[in-house]
């Protein structure tokens, strides 16, 4: 009977036991005790006698069969993310000169903290890719803050100007053109899309420099980008001009259909998209102008009415006035 206890406490231990050493076991006098933590229990690993039951479990709610995995799964800290240049591991200094209770600094520690975070944010970047990487990415991270895309657009963005700066595109280039050209490329590809007119107002480089960098990143990436959907434009521009769930489900129709027949080829999206939206707003009797979505939209009225006519002809709609 001692025997198969032991041999139980064996594979016990080889599993996931934590030694106790300082607890006596009641039974024998034995101060070899550990904690099972599979099975919850504090037992002795002499005689097996079981201690204390029903612990409660302090440790990850995860299971790991080797090292390797172990070290994977476990969680220290902040997640890593891509959209900083340390990938998030390095600490930072806060800007508010207090201390840990909320007190303000004196005048002598504050002095002495500016020249720690001084000394910080020179030691975070050891050489000219680094900083190239950390003016890049916060240039994506304003950019999409402005344009109000998710943070998985973000990553990927980020992901999209390493590769580009690991394959030695950026040289002769501006960072903030290749900056721009990776996100425009990002919301391509998530299905959330910009045009160039909306990243060109948050953006430090003109829009031309845009389009011929994102033609650039694109082919040396090898990136398969598809044309953007118009349908992918109502739903903003819908809520942008509060309009109703009935315009916006006519115009996601008229989108379709008149794409199907081939009217789409060579037509901006976001123009489409508008003119679409202009053609379900007057067949629902809604009083929305075209300079309205013109704005929203960003494009002119006359590409509004030249697709409008378009999409009626091929619905076989024909609306008065």
């Amino acid at each position: 009977m001692t025997r198969t206890n032991d041999r139980q406490s064996e594979r016990d231990d080889s599993t996931s036991v934590t030694q106790s050493s300082e607890l006596e076991c009641p039974e024998c006098g034995c101060s070899t005790v550990y904690r099972n933590q599979e099975r919850g229990e504090r037992c002795c690993k002499r005689c097996g006698l079981v201690i204390e039951g029903s612990l409660i479990d302090t440790g990850p709610e995860w299971r790991a069969f080797d090292a390797s995995e172990r070290e994977k799964k476990s969680r220290v800290g902040a997640p890593v993310t891509r959209t900083l240049h340390d990938k998030g591991l390095t600490t930072a200094i806060s800007w508010q000169d207090r201390d840990g209770n909320g007190r303000t600094l004196s005048a002598k520690r504050r002095e002495q903290m500016r020249r720690l975070r001084t000394w910080h944010e020179r030691a975070r970047t050891a050489n000219n890719r680094e900083r190239n990487l950390q003016f890049a990415l916060s240039e994506i991270d304003r950019m999409a803050s402005a344009l109000g895309v998710p943070q998985s657009i973000r990553e990927i963005a980020s992901v999209l100007y390493r590769r580009a700066l690991d394959e030695d595109l950026v040289r002769g280039r501006s960072i903030e053109g290749i900056a721009t050209a990776t996100l425009y490329a990002a919301c391509r590809q998530e299905g959330v899309p910009r045009s160039l007119d909306e990243l060109t107002e948050v953006s430090r480089v003109d829009r031309s420099e845009i389009a011929r960098t994102h033609r650039y990143v694109a082919r040396e990436l090898s990136l398969a980008l598809e044309p953007a959907d118009p349908r992918q434009y109502i739903p903003r521009f819908c809520s942008a001009l509060d309009l109703s769930e009935e315009i916006k489900s006519r115009a996601m129709e008229i989108c379709s259909t008149t794409a199907n027949e081939g009217l789409l080829s060579g037509k901006s999206p976001t123009g489409y998209a508008a003119a679409a939206i202009y053609s379900a707003a007057r067949l629902c009797g809604a009083g929305t102008t075209q300079s309205d979505i013109a704005s929203v939209a960003q494009v002119t009225e006359v590409t509004i009415r030249k697709r409008y006519h378009e999409q009626l002809d091929a619905i076989g709609c024909t609306i008065e006035g």
